[in-house]
């Protein structure tokens, strides 16, 4: 498995420790971590600290060009919010650890040139379907549903 998304799996079990979500994402440029972030909703009562948006919080302010030359590896599929991030930044890749438990708005990032690459990791997909199991009212807070 890649090391960049051993990174961003850390980064779900550390959310998870902190009795947080099980998400956790790195950005890579030049095969370097410049940042890394985990789904922190609960841990910091936000609405919109997702695994990417805190990666991409903790990286700091980026240029354009910065982010062109980028790759976020998250370990589930971007939902719409997170998605939009990346569509608006222009990273031009993602790979995600899996897309089973929930697949995110792929097909449109695809559709804004994105390349996406699923790993399909059983353990990013154990990871979910665990806490999906035992706190499915947090989860569904998390989706919005």
């Amino acid at each position: 498995m890649n090391e960049f998304m051993n990174e961003a799996i850390l980064e779900a079990k550390k959310g998870l420790m902190e009795g947080g979500i099980p998400i956790g994402a790195v950005l890579v440029k030049g095969n370097v971590i410049i940042g890394r972030g985990h789904n922190k909703r609960v841990q910091e009562n936000s609405a919109i600290l997702h695994a990417e948006i805190d990666c991409l919080e903790n990286a700091g302010r980026l240029t354009a060009n910065n982010y062109k030359e980028c790759v976020l590896y998250s370990t589930l599929s971007p939902c719409s919010m997170c998605s939009g991030a990346i569509v608006l930044y222009k990273i031009p890749k993602v790979i995600i650890g899996e897309n089973e438990t929930f697949k995110g708005a792929e097909d449109y990032m695809k559709s804004k040139g994105v390349k996406i690459t699923n790993l399909d990791l059983k353990e990013c997909k154990d990871l979910m379907k665990k806490f999906i199991k035992e706190k499915p009212s947090l989860w569904n807070e998390d989706i919005g549903v």
